[in-house]
C-alpha cells in the first residue's frame, strides 16, 4: 500500500510573509455597514496568518484603497470585536475598506509604519487579491 505525504504548500504575499495553506482559517475581513457617529469602526472577526494591523481606508466605488483613517493591532490567528479609532471625521455614507496589513519590513515592531503605497506594515495579498471588506458608514 501507497503512503501518501501531505506537503505544505507556501503563499508568499507581496509584503513577503509566508503562510502555509491548510494551516488555519484564511486570512479574511468580516464586517457590516455601521454608526461609526462614536469614531470607531470595527469588525466582528478578523482571521490574520501573522501579527499585523486591520487598516482602515477611505474607498469608492472604484474600490481602490485611499487614505489611511484608522487601524488597530491584529494578532496572528482569529480576532472578535476589533475596533479602529478613527483619526479623522467619517460621514454617513462613507465607504471605508478594513485590510488586513502586515507587521514586517518597519522600523519598529508595534508601531504602524504605513503609508499608502509604502511597503513597510503593508497589505497581506492572497492570490494577488487584498485580504479587505468594504462598509459603509451610517
Amino acid at each position: 500500500m501507497k503512503h501518501l505525504t501531505t506537503t505544505a504548500v507556501a503563499l508568499v504575499m507581496s509584503a513577503g510573509i509566508v503562510m502555509a495553506a491548510g494551516h488555519g482559517p484564511a486570512p479574511m475581513v468580516m464586517a457590516a455597514d455601521q454608526d461609526v457617529s462614536n469614531g470607531i469602526v470595527s469588525a466582528e472577526s478578523v482571521v490574520a496568518g501573522v501579527n499585523g494591523w486591520l487598516v482602515v481606508h477611505r474607498t469608492d466605488a472604484e474600490m481602490k484603497p485611499g487614505p489611511v483613517v484608522g487601524y488597530a493591532p491584529l494578532r496572528a490567528g482569529e480576532n472578535t470585536d476589533v475596533a479602529a479609532i478613527l483619526q479623522e471625521d467619517v460621514a454617513s455614507g462613507d465607504m471605508l475598506m478594513l485590510m488586513v496589513h502586515a507587521e514586517e519590513g518597519g522600523m519598529s515592531t508595534g508601531v504602524f509604519e504605513y503609508t499608502l503605497g509604502a511597503k513597510e506594515d503593508g497589505p497581506i495579498r492572497i492570490d494577488d487579491k487584498l485580504v479587505m471588506q468594504v462598509i459603509t458608514a451610517n
